[in-house]
């Protein structure tokens, strides 16, 4: 199928669900997902963001303002995953139980305000990558159009960009709780050390970046084009300054610069197993 066609097949698998709850992060994924259901269904639709700690504020207005630009009716929910032990427990399958936790919430919505489904941006690369809230998804029985109709990721950002949605190229964003070294606890506080290091980082000018929390150490990674800007001395005191400020001792710059999921290259193979209730 060329790239029409498949965004017909798209369209064509929404209007067949009827009505559907989209999981709905700001990402490029769920927000193209979420444009593209209310064009298919209307008001037969409902973008739901889940909301916590372990979203930045500007994640969350950026999202709220995508919804509001292009008329999709979004709910904001409040989740609890920083209160499930498993989750605080900070293993490699917090992700399941994030997961696990914003899907029973969906349900109860789903069943409450009488929507059919419920659906999330999973595209056809994510299939490959470790992923274990995709375990979740399924246990919950959540629809995956944008797998049904054959799209990777970057077919999805070109049909973005098509379609005059300024977020086609935004890069992605994780939770702050992938930013926090597996075994270390998740809570509220080092959420938000991480959220104002990240912030002060980005004051600073640099756009692609990530703080690992290792404790004491702020491990940073910055984009690789951005790198030779942030070793000057200058920069270096400003980094970190900003970050002592914060509570961090030690302040690192990652030679490998900015990549997504890098806590998980230390995980063993045993880490990798499908969570138990």
């Amino acid at each position: 199928m060329d790239l029409a066609q498949k965004r017909e097949l798209l369209l064509t698998t929404l209007r067949e669900l009827g009505s559907v709850m989209v999981a709905y992060s700001g990402g490029t994924d769920s927000a193209f997902l979420a444009y593209v259901a209310h064009q298919a269904l209307g008001d037969n639709m409902l973008a739901v963001i889940a909301d916590s700690a372990s979203l930045p504020r500007a994640e969350l207005a950026r999202a709220l303002t995508f919804a509001t630009t292009h008329n999709i009716p979004v709910h904001v929910l409040q989740t609890a995953e920083l209160d499930n032990p498993d989750y605080q427990r900070n293993d490699a399958q917090r992700c399941f139980h994030c997961k696990d936790e914003l899907f029973s919430r969906m349900e109860i919505e789903r069943q409450a305000r009488g929507f059919r489904h419920m659906a999330y941006g999973m595209n056809l690369d994510d299939r490959g990558d470790y992923r274990p809230g995709q375990q979740a998804a399924a246990e919950h029985h959540a629809q995956a159009p944008l797998v049904t109709a054959q799209l990777t990721k970057t077919e999805i950002r070109q049909l973005a960009l098509n379609a005059g949605l300024d977020l086609w190229d935004k890069p992605a964003s994780a939770c702050l709780s992938s930013r926090i070294e597996y075994g270390r606890p998740v809570t509220r506080e080092n959420l938000a050390q991480v959220e104002q290091a990240e912030e002060a980082l980005h004051a600073l000018g640099f756009d692609r970046v990530r703080v690992r929390h290792h404790g004491d150490l702020a491990r940073i990674e910055i984009d690789r084009a951005d790198l030779p800007r942030a070793l000057s001395m200058q920069v270096l005191d400003n980094i970190t300054a900003s970050l002592r400020s914060l509570g961090f001792v030690y302040i690192t710059i990652d030679t490998q610069g900015y990549r997504s999921g890098s806590m998980n290259d230390m995980l063993p193979a045993t880490a990798i197993a499908p969570a138990r209730r």
